[in-house]
């Protein structure tokens, strides 16, 4: 059996503001990705994957991707750029508008020759335990499991490299998905696989995908979570959702753990910070989501789009 192994990226194109949060965010995370992510994925004991990072149309031709690509080159790493937007449905829109939105991005998805394809979610500022792509391949090549992904891992602010243990209370967004060929290059048939099986809080049986919270109603059976701490969540200034006050946040522990994630020898991450982020920072955490919801995406959109470019 014959499969090809994708660690999507979905570097641009999520959410609110057309997924694009400014030149300077833009920058800031593509200075994450090379730190932080690229060493991290080399130093997966299993190279046989290839880096897929999606980008939206809007995006195609700027020099800054084009570097990238000759930055993952020189580290040795396959890569896959695409330019349709985000390949899993975005719960920031409602449907149909976020079904319609998926199923014009899944035209532009990558063409594959193999019997499979692997889909590991790689958020472009979270790292995968070194062994985790040994770790799915080991259990998708069995006919048990069409899923995996890991139950807990670490979260570490990256500015400090403190690490702590990190204990989601639902299924966390880093998982693999596998598919038929044809089940994966065909947008109808890929929306039909990823659709949840069963109704599941305020969506129906039938939605696609929704969010990592549902993998599970999309398997059933079929979905494994592996019980070890398999991934790390990277906390910085450009995080849109997560700082390393999570009300998921464990017990501290040290920083030799990074080690595991092959980061032993990265360098903190310094990133410029405006006056802005320097007070929501000193907030508590359900502060500043309410402060971002209603400063930046209710009542001062166009605002909050100038302040971050």
């Amino acid at each position: 059996m014959e499969y090809k192994h994708l660690m999507y990226v979905p570097f641009v194109g999520l959410g609110l503001y057309g997924g694009f949060r400014g030149n300077r965010w833009f920058n800031n995370r593509l200075k994450i990705f090379k730190q932080v992510v690229v060493p991290s994925l080399k130093a997966q004991t299993c190279q046989k994957f290839t880096v897929w990072i999606s980008f939206t149309k809007e995006l195609e031709g700027d020099e800054r991707i084009s570097e990238l690509g000759e930055f993952l080159k020189d580290n040795g790493l396959k890569y896959i750029f695409t330019f349709s937007g985000v390949c899993f449905y975005d719960d920031k829109h409602q449907d149909p508008e976020a079904t319609n939105r998926l199923r014009e991005s899944l035209k532009g998805v990558p063409r594959i020759e193999d019997d499979y394809v692997y889909m590991t979610i790689q958020p472009s500022d979270d790292c995968y335990h070194k062994g985790a792509v040994e770790s799915i391949q080991l259990v998708l090549r069995s006919d048990l499991y069409d899923a995996v992904g890991f139950k807990k891992g670490y979260i570490c602010n990256y500015s400090t490299k403190e690490v702590s243990d990190y204990n989601p209370t639902t299924n966390p967004p880093f998982y693999t998905l596998k598919f038929k060929r044809e089940d994966f290059v065909n947008p109808d048939k890929h929306l039909e696989y990823t659709a949840i099986k069963r109704d599941a809080g305020k969506y129906k049986a039938g939605t696609p995908l929704p969010s990592h919270e549902y993998v599970e109603d999309v398997f059933l059976g079929r979905y494994m979570q592996i019980d070890k701490r398999g991934f790390l969540v990277g906390t910085h200034s450009e995080n849109i959702s997560t700082f390393y006050n999570h009300p998921f946040k464990g017990e501290k522990v040290g920083s030799e753990v990074l080690d595991n994630f092959g980061l032993k020898e990265v360098e903190c991450v310094k990133l410029k910070w405006s006056l802005r982020k320097i007070i929501m920072r000193h907030l508590p955490f359900k502060y500043q989501r309410k402060l971002r919801y209603w400063l930046g995406e209710r009542c001062w959109h166009k605002i909050y789009e100038f302040l971050r470019s």
